[in-house]
C-alpha cells in the first residue's frame, strides 16, 4: 500500500522478551523494528445502523484529516463494493479496503475483476480484504455451503491471484470451484480465460481470521491480516505461534517485513469512559453471544482464549436465550479495554504504544463521534 507524506504514523523500536513459540509476534515485530515499523490510521464504516450518505461524508472527512484509508465491510445490508466505488470517486489520497468482502457471496473471477477495476479507477488505491463471514450468512443468505472454509479459502484466493496476475488463460480443478465448470447441467463448451484488463497496479489481498488455522493461512496466503476483537496485551501468546507456521509455510523471503495487520478496533475519546463501554458493549455482546450456535462462534472462542471462558459462556447463554441486554451487561470492562481505545486523549495516548508493539501496522477504527474522529490523528501523528 502506498504511503503519503500526510499519513500520521507511529514508529516503534519495541520487541517482546518472550521465548519460544509464543514470541513469533514479537520476531514480526522485530523484522519491522529494522525497517522503520508504522502504524496507520484507518476509518472503518458502519455496515448498518447508519444512513450510507453519511458513511460517504465521514469518509470524505477522513481524508481531510489525513487518515490512510477507509473501509467498508457488508453483512446483508449494504454491499461493500458499491460504497467503496462511490468514495473512491468522491477522494483523490485515501486508500479504500473492503473488510471484508464476502467469499460465499462473489465466484473467484468476478472478485478479481471488481478488484482490478477498483484498483484502475481509484489509481491504485484498492485493497482487497476477503473472509468467509460465518455459516449462517453463508448458507442463510448467499445460498452457500459453508462446508470447509479453510480450504474453500484458500482455493478462492489462488483463483483470484492468478487471474489478477494474466499469465495465462485460467483453469483450475478443485475440491470447491471448478473452472471450466464440467459435470451435469454443464454443456462443454466452456474454456480457460485470460483477464481481459491489464493491471497497472498491485491489489494487495488480506484475509480476515482470529482462529488459530485462519491466521497461519492469513500468514501463509495473503498480504495482509485484518482480526476482529484483537488485545495487543494477549496477541503474542495467541496468535504467534498461528503466525510463524504461516510464515514458515509460505517461504518466501521477507515477507514478515511487509505483511500488514490491521485490526478493526472501536474507539472513544470521551471523559466518560464507562458511557463508552456501555455504548460497546452490545456489538461485543452480538459477536461472543449470536454469531454462531452454541457449537460454532469463533468470537466466543477468542473470547474464552483471552481467559473470559466463565463470561463468554454465559454472554452466549444469554443472547442465545433471547436477553441480549442481560448478555450486553456481562461484558466485562477487561475486555473492552483490551480490544479497544476508550478513555481521555491522554489514556489512549499512552495505550498506543501497545497496539504498535503488537506489530500492528494499521488501525481500522470504529468511530461514531466526531470528536473521536477529530482528536486521534492528533494522538498518532
Amino acid at each position: 500500500m502506498s504511503l503519503h507524506p500526510k499519513h500520521n504514523v507511529i514508529r516503534t523500536c519495541d520487541t517482546f522478551d518472550n521465548n519460544g513459540a509464543a514470541a513469533a509476534l514479537g520476531r514480526v515485530i522485530c523484522h519491522r523494528k529494522k525497517r522503520g515499523a508504522i502504524m496507520r490510521l484507518g476509518l472503518n464504516l458502519a455496515y448498518t445502523g447508519a444512513r450510507i450518505s453519511d458513511e460517504v461524508r465521514r469518509a470524505e472527512q477522513a481524508e481531510q484529516l489525513g487518515y490512510d484509508s477507509v473501509w467498508a465491510s457488508e453483512a446483508w445490508g449494504a454491499d461493500a463494493v458499491t460504497l467503496l466505488a462511490w468514495i473512491a470517486a468522491r477522494t483523490a489520497r485515501v486508500n479504500v479496503g473492503s473488510a471484508i468482502m464476502q467469499i460465499p457471496a462473489r465466484s473467484p473471477a468476478m472478485t478479481a475483476m471488481t478488484a482490478v477495476t477498483l484498483n484502475e479507477l481509484s489509481g491504485g488505491r484498492f485493497v482487497l480484504g476477503l473472509g468467509m463471514s460465518g455459516p449462517q450468512v453463508a448458507e442463510g443468505w448467499h445460498a452457500s455451503a459453508y462446508g470447509k472454509p479453510l480450504a474453500r479459502t484458500r482455493e478462492f484466493i489462488s483463483i483470484v491471484r492468478k487471474i489478477i496476475a494474466r499469465d495465462g488463460p485460467v483453469a483450475h480443478h478443485g475440491t470447491h470451484y471448478d473452472m471450466p465448470a464440467a459435470g451435469p447441467g454443464t454443456t462443454g463448451l466452456g474454456r480457460p480465460l485470460k483477464l481481459m484488463i491489464h493491471p497497472s497496479h498491485p491489489t494487495p489481498v488480506y484475509l480476515a481470521a482470529i482462529g488459530p488455522k485462519n491466521v497461519a493461512l492469513a500468514a501463509e496466503i495473503a498480504d495482509g491480516w485484518i482480526p476482529t476483537m484483537f488485545s495487543p496485551f494477549r496477541a503474542p501468546e495467541v496468535f504467534g505461534n498461528a503466525l510463524s507456521a504461516g510464515f514458515a509455510a509460505a517461504a518466501v523471503p521477507g515477507k514478515r517485513d511487509g505483511f500488514d495487520i490491521a485490526p478493526i478496533v472501536a474507539a472513544a475519546v470521551t471523559s466518560d469512559p464507562e458511557k463508552a463501554r456501555n455504548a460497546m458493549r452490545p456489538s461485543l455482546a452480538l459477536y461472543i453471544g449470536g454469531m454462531g450456535s452454541r457449537d460454532q462462534n469463533f468470537y466466543n472462542n477468542l473470547a474464552c482464549r483471552y481467559g473470559f471462558e466463565d463470561l463468554a459462556r454465559q454472554i452466549q447463554e444469554l443472547y442465545l436465550g433471547g436477553d441480549k441486554l442481560g448478555a450486553a451487561r456481562l461484558v466485562p470492562d477487561d475486555l473492552i479495554d483490551e480490544v479497544s481505545l476508550v478513555g481521555s486523549a491522554e489514556m489512549i495516548k499512552d495505550r498506543l504504544s501497545a497496539w504498535s508493539a503488537a506489530g500492528v501496522t494499521e488501525l481500522n477504527l470504529t468511530i461514531r463521534d466526531e470528536t473521536t474522529l477529530r482528536t486521534l490523528p492528533e494522538l498518532v501523528g
